[in-house]
């Protein structure tokens, strides 16, 4: 596992000193997988480095941090995270719309370690997410994404929670 580490953060370590460019605001309100409420306001700001280039696109990425409220469940109050992730984007060309894929993995923090009707075992938990949207000209992006927390199995119980949303970011 510590191999493993070690592999992501040198993949990541270039990222962290890549230049950064236009700062982004987000808003999305989604479920989790048992349909409790989620909202997401976040903040990110996209690498000015383009990978892969070819006729069809290319990888770029963008440093994402955001805040995220819980809808409470039968057992539990709402809850609060703050997380950040570096994202890695394959955007693919386009003049008015450019559709893309979004991957990430980042950490989260979390205000208890019960969200809704799940037990993550931890605040402290890691984020996976995957999504796909698209770009409307130079200022609008419209997505749909899907974010996975859990504590990789630090602590336990280990059950894990995710967020399905609709998210809308405008570009500054």
């Amino acid at each position: 596992m510590v191999n493993d580490i070690l592999r992501c953060m040198a993949l990541l370590l270039p990222s962290v000193l890549l230049p950064a460019s236009a700062v982004e605001l987000t808003a999305a309100a989604g479920s989790t997988g048992q349909g409790h409420a989620t909202a997401r306001l976040g903040v990110s700001q996209a690498w000015n480095v383009r990978w892969f280039e070819t006729n069809t696109g290319h990888l770029t990425g963008y440093w994402d941090a955001g805040y995220t409220y819980w809808e409470g469940g039968k057992e539990s109050a709402g809850v609060h995270s703050i997380s950040f992730a570096p994202v890695f984007v394959y955007q693919f060309h386009g003049v008015r719309f450019q559709p893309f894929v979004e991957l990430g993995i980042g950490l989260a923090l979390f205000s208890s370690s019960r969200v809704a009707d799940r037990v993550v075992g931890s605040s402290f938990n890691f984020e996976d997410r995957i999504g796909v949207g698209v770009r409307l000209g130079e200022r609008h992006t419209l997505g749909l994404r899907a974010i996975h927390y859990s504590n990789a199995g630090l602590s336990h119980p280990n059950d894990g929670v995710e967020s399905y949303s609709l998210y809308y970011t405008y570009t500054f």
